[in-house]
């Protein structure tokens, strides 16, 4: 009698709840362990910052007390709203949950992808399929999805946030969005674009990165908007490799730019500046330095697909630089898994 596999349990980092904790009017990240450790860790650059009050300081501290109880709740939370979604909510497009098609994809997509998985397919073939934005960062662009389904991912994820549904913030950084899998599109749409598409180009692309071992991802939607998020700060991603495709809408900025492989942000000089295109994507490792300019005009909606490869992450994570301490949790978490990994060379360990 044939016996079934169990499904696999994926968990956080604990540094989640104590490091990179977003501080958006200092413009920093910080680690946060204590009154103590803040002042004696960032006491300088906050002072610079201009948190130079008592008051300003205790106010620093409320909030990122207030943080760190909010990454706690995640998990419950995030899974409340997904069941009340599944049980309440009405789609406007309700094709957009049908399972992927090739017809919602990009025909560039679709050939970069079927060349990926070809006999004797190599790097230099699949380069010509792409345009190669920067060969030293190892940034690419390929068209992702075609225009009407751009339109259509859009005109559903415009109803959902005018719905009464409740919402949860996309990530530390961003307040408007949409976490794709609390709305129900992680098995139909993601998965598939993860496992039929993205991992055959990210094997070819990033073979020290664990692109041929990807096995779960993060994805949500950002807004940008006047009144709104206007930019984003220098970051690196919670992932082994980053697809950022432009939906729309009509914007001006907003430009992404890049720094070096986990570069500190205090010495970015002279970063590259990648102009959004609707339609396409953006593919690049989750530790090079990037940011997002100003929106100058219009809204800016994006889809964000971090990529993981456990085989990878179980031996570093990719935030707090250390050997993971693990913390189990819901759905793909933050994609570490407690099985031994199988032995890789990776560019995060060098």
């Amino acid at each position: 009698m044939a016996t079934v596999a169990a499904p696999r349990r994926f968990c956080r980092c604990a540094c989640f709840y104590t490091d990179n904790l977003y501080v958006a009017r200092y413009g920093l990240h910080v680690r946060f362990r204590g009154e103590q450790q803040l002042l004696r860790d960032y006491g300088p650059i906050l002072r610079s910052r201009g948190c130079v009050s008592a008051k300003d300081f205790q106010q620093l501290l409320a909030e990122l007390e207030q943080e760190v109880e909010r990454r706690q709740r995640l998990g419950p939370e995030s899974a409340a709203r997904k069941a009340l979604i599944a049980s309440s909510y009405h789609p406007a497009r309700p094709e957009v949950y049908d399972s992927l098609q090739d017809a919602a994809l990009a025909p560039e997509f679709l050939a970069a992808a079927e060349y990926s998985v070809s006999p004797g397919a190599d790097l230099k073939g699949l380069l010509q399929r792409l345009e190669t934005v920067s060969g030293e960062k190892c940034i690419y662009r390929v068209p992702v999805f075609t225009a009407p389904f751009c339109q259509a991912l859009l005109e559903e994820l415009e109803h959902f946030e005018q719905s009464d549904m409740p919402k949860g913030r996309p990530n530390t950084m961003n307040n408007y969005g949409v976490l794709l899998h609390e709305l129900g599109l992680d098995e139909p749409l993601m998965t598939p674009l993860r496992e039929r598409f993205l991992q055959p180009l990210m094997a070819l692309l990033y073979p020290d990165c664990g692109g041929g071992r990807l096995d779960s991802h993060r994805a949500f939607v950002v807004k940008y908007a006047l009144g709104q998020d206007l930019e984003l700060g220098c970051h690196y991603d919670n992932a082994e490799l980053t697809l950022n495709v432009a939906l729309g809408k009509v914007f001006t900025g907003g430009a992404l730019y890049f720094g070096g492989l986990f570069q500190a942000p205090t010495a970015l000089t002279e970063p590259l500046e990648v102009e959004h295109v609707v339609g396409q994507g953006v593919l690049h490792r989750g530790g090079q330095l990037h940011g997002a300019r100003p929106l100058g005009t219009g809204e800016r909606w994006n889809l964000v697909v971090w990529l993981r490869a456990s085989a990878v992450r179980n031996r570093l994570c990719p935030m707090c630089r250390c050997e993971p301490d693990l913390v189990d949790d819901e759905g793909f978490s933050d994609g570490f898994t407690r099985e031994e990994p199988t032995a890789v060379d990776v560019c995060a360990l060098t």
